[in-house]
């Protein structure tokens, strides 16, 4: 993907994944899905912009030296969650 191309479902998973795998950091997740959560010249697909707007403030901590709001297991959900609904299988099935 070129850098000022919209990501695509395959994109912000992959985004989604290197944070639960500790390949990126939640602050590179959180500013790459700032740029295109404030792009409002832009249309997304439900499940695109429900991943986003999770992936931007996935850094967010209740104050400075707190752990971070969402922890590491809440974010390995929210990745699975996403899976599911890409997969169009119901919550139980996974």
């Amino acid at each position: 993907m070129n850098e000022g191309d919209q990501p695509d479902l395959d994109e912000i998973d992959a985004r989604f994944a290197a944070v639960a795998e500790g390949r990126t950091s939640r602050d590179a997740a959180d500013r790459w899905a700032a740029r295109w959560v404030d792009d409002t010249t832009l249309d997304w697909d439900d499940l695109s912009w429900w991943a986003l707007q999770l992936l931007h403030g996935i850094d967010l901590r209740p104050g400075p030296g707190e752990p971070y709001l969402h922890d590491d297991e809440q974010v390995r959900d929210w990745l699975r969650e996403l899976r599911r609904r890409r997969a169009g299988r119901p919550a139980e099935e996974f």
